[in-house]
């Protein structure tokens, strides 16, 4: 697809697709032989080498995974991408790719706890230095970047806290001091954000949230220059962390309704946030749509659309997320994101299951923080779900 002109659904829909497409089938098929064989020995030699398209096994690449790669390439406007089995897998490989003992790396406290265990937990084993800075505080994160780092790694908006980072202005202070920017991209979606417009060297998804949207397979993608990302699928390639075909087909399968899943799911969130804002029972919302957000304008900056996540915290904290979440007939609760279905739970047992009271505090992140990821549903339904399972809880308190 070479029209720079084609808006963001159109892609979602036809990127990537045509070259895998066999036998006059509309849809690129599932692809699950492990090797493809060769008659001619030279043949086989150029495309092991790379100098010749092809595949010659199924933990290098795949077919079903590549169109899977070169749709979000094309979303992002990246010149390449490269596939992981997980969103998990995505960052670690990335960040292992790059990062040497003796580097350093500076980042926000609100990363994913999963990320943010790699940055407590295992980087520091290695002998890296992780420099961890409060999220919006663009001044506290520009000094420790020019005191010298290998990777600024930003998440933006948060999980699950929702919080921003203004983008354009951090990545110009990565590359003023020489350091490679990565942006988890997964809560904005290439519909409502593309870092690397914004200056960013790579972005990163997990695949099994927005970009699939039905909680059915898992995945994870980078994207970036064609030198940056065959130097993560060299990590990849040689430690195995390997997207399944069927995983690609299926994601490959939603992403044709991804601008219609997160514009939707984006209006849902707004009027969600608004009404949260009405409850007695909560303390606080945080959703980057409302003027009330303390990044608000930065996200209207860098942003099309603020996304279908947002997160409010209650009074009485978790005998409160005890009694509320239970009583919603159309939510799951579970922890998962990005998916048709409105989803709901904790921070304590979703983003942050892995961290311990104590650092899910020292993160900002209360015990009675509910995360909220919107479905495609009637808004008036949730709302009215919602509304109902409040009622149950207060009414329980009178008693």
């Amino acid at each position: 697809m070479t029209n720079q002109n084609v808006k963001a659904g159109t892609k979602s829909v036809w990127a990537g697709e045509k070259e895998y497409l066999v036998h006059g089938a509309t849809q690129v098929p599932v692809v699950l032989s492990v090797a493809y064989g060769y008659d001619d020995m030279d043949d086989w030699y150029d495309v092991a080498i790379g100098k010749k398209k092809g595949h010659i096994y199924g933990r290098n690449t795949n077919p079903t995974v590549q169109a899977f790669e070169d749709k979000v390439k094309i979303l992002e406007g990246a010149e390449s991408a490269t596939s992981f089995s997980t969103g998990m897998a995505a960052i670690s490989n990335t960040l292992s790719t790059f990062l040497v003992p003796g580097d350093r790396i500076v980042s926000i406290k609100d990363t994913y706890g999963g990320t943010n265990k790699i940055f407590t937990e295992f980087l520091p084993r290695q002998q890296i230095e992780v420099a961890l800075c409060e999220t919006g505080n663009h001044e506290q994160i520009e000094k420790e970047v020019a005191k010298g780092c290998s990777i600024l790694y930003l998440e933006t908006p948060t999980n699950p806290t929702v919080k921003i980072t203004d983008i354009e202005r951090m990545a110009k202070a990565g590359r003023e001091a020489g350091a490679l920017v990565v942006v988890d991209n997964t809560f904005g979606t290439p519909i409502n954000q593309n870092p690397l417009a914004l200056g960013a060297d790579l972005v990163i998804h997990s695949a099994t949230k927005f970009l699939g949207g039905h909680a059915d397979a898992l995945g994870g993608v980078v994207c970036g220059s064609g030198e940056l990302v065959e130097k993560i699928y060299h990590f990849r390639e040689i430690n195995g962390a390997t997207m399944d075909p069927m995983a690609a087909y299926l994601i490959l399968r939603g992403m044709k309704t991804l601008q219609l899943r997160v514009r939707q799911q984006g209006e849902n969130a707004m009027e969600l946030a608004k009404f949260l804002q009405t409850q007695d029972l909560v303390e606080g919302v945080y959703y980057p749509g409302l003027e009330t957000h303390p990044n608000h304008e930065i996200a209207k900056k860098q942003m099309k659309g603020f996304g279908g996540m947002l997160s409010f915290a209650v009074k009485g904290g978790v005998e409160t997320v005890r009694d509320l979440l239970p009583k919603l007939q159309f939510a799951n609760r579970a922890a998962n994101l990005g998916a048709v279905e409105t989803t709901v739970g904790p921070a304590r047992t979703t983003s942050h299951v892995e961290c311990t009271p104590e650092e899910r505090a020292a993160m900002g992140i209360p015990e009675g923080l509910i995360r909220i990821s919107c479905g495609i549903e009637d808004i008036e339904d949730i709302i009215a779900d919602f509304e109902q399972a409040f009622q149950h809880v207060e009414n329980a308190l009178k008693v």
